[in-house]
């Protein structure tokens, strides 16, 4: 089977909030996104996309645009693991992370999804599946917003169970000690001592012992992991609270590379790895992540995107967990999408359509284009 790329094409969009929604360290009223579509001469195109932020959403496209594209125009589009070399070093001065891998990360997605729209197999099965029929999910919210009261939030995270998760998440870290542990004392009478807790702080801490202080509230509440306390580049300091805390430390979902994680195992950082396929280096860059953390003991529960990451976790058999978003409300990334998953006690259910099992809804991303395709 022979085949020659024959577009690439890159657009960048921003979708807005319906409320303004905060985490820990900042407020969001808009997501970016960079997008992508690979065409083969064979008539079969695959689609990639990526969370840029809440800003600067075309600086991803630029780069497929001015550094990736030449590389993969004319190419065979079987020949993954050579164009992600090659895309890698075209790109090594500009940057090995950030916006410049997240649009290798989108391309390397666009080229799995057009090989396993051609080869007529959902993603997960051209993979190599682990799973069948369906995937274990978390249910991810407990975002901050004016108004939220702690019984509020308990009754979100109480809606979650109801659905069938036996899973939830939550944001940390934003006020005050005793705020804090109203809002985690409420979800757990909610949720019930059976159902895991996750608490991600993104980001929220700069120093260990400000770190510490706030673990020794939450450590009462039994959770299940304590997400991206520090800066993702403060790798010693993840490693010092692993050490201090019985809580498993998770981090990695905006890291880049099988370097740096390598770096997260061997400090013994996380016993969770958060490994994101659209910015780590795309799909082919998370297999040799999450087999290196197999190789550990370690476990990946990847971060954002379940409508990717349900074929990484099906073919993963170091992964346990899908982070799932049940609305558009926070993935607003949902509002593109053509095709959502569908879910059974607390289960994703795996899609049958090739490659991804989904499109992107071209009037909405012409309602949300902040430039055209090129």
């Amino acid at each position: 089977m022979s085949s020659k790329i024959t577009a690439v094409r890159a657009r960048s969009i921003r979708v807005p909030l319906d409320n303004p929604t905060a985490m820990s360290s900042r407020l969001v009223y808009h997501r970016d996104y960079g997008i992508v579509e690979i065409e083969g001469d064979d008539g079969h195109k695959g689609i990639g996309f990526c969370y840029v932020g809440s800003g600067g959403g075309s600086l991803v496209a630029q780069a497929v645009r001015d550094l990736l594209a030449s590389v993969l125009m004319g190419e065979d589009p079987y020949r993954v693991e050579g164009l992600w070399a090659e895309m890698y070093q075209e790109a090594l001065l500009q940057g090995r992370t950030g916006a410049v891998m997240r649009a290798i990360s989108i391309c390397d997605t666009a080229l799995w999804d057009r090989n396993a729209k051609a080869a007529n197999l959902p993603l997960y099965k051209m993979l190599g599946a682990h799973a069948e029929g369906s995937v274990p999910a978390y249910a991810s919210g407990g975002y901050y917003l004016d108004g939220k009261t702690p019984e509020m939030l308990g009754q979100e995270a109480a809606g979650y169970v109801a659905l069938g998760f036996d899973a939830v998440k939550i944001k940390v870290g934003r006020p005050g000690l005793r705020n804090e542990e109203a809002r985690i004392a409420a979800v757990r009478e909610a949720i019930g001592d059976d159902v895991n807790l996750m608490l991600d702080a993104n980001n929220a801490w700069r120093d260990l012992p400000t770190c510490l202080r706030y673990m020794s509230v939450y450590e009462k509440y039994d959770p299940y992991w304590i997400e991206e306390p520090f800066s993702p580049d403060d790798i010693d300091n993840h490693a010092r609270l692993a050490q201090r805390t019985s809580v498993p430390v998770a981090t990695g979902e905006i890291e880049a590379g099988r370097w740096r994680f390598k770096e997260l195992l061997d400090k013994e950082a996380a016993m969770i790895l958060q490994t994101d396929a659209c910015v780590c280096g795309g799909v082919t860059e998370f297999r040799r992540i999450a087999a290196t953390a197999a190789s550990y003991g370690v476990t990946v529960c990847p971060h954002w995107f379940h409508d990717l990451h349900i074929h990484l976790v099906a073919s993963s058999p170091n992964a346990p967990y899908v982070e799932f978003f049940s609305d558009d409300q926070v993935l607003n990334f949902r509002k593109i999408v053509d095709n959502q998953l569908g879910f059974e006690n607390g289960k994703l259910l795996l899609p049958d359509r090739p490659g991804l099992g989904f499109g992107f809804i071209a009037e909405r991303i012409d309602e949300y284009a902040i430039d055209d395709w090129s």
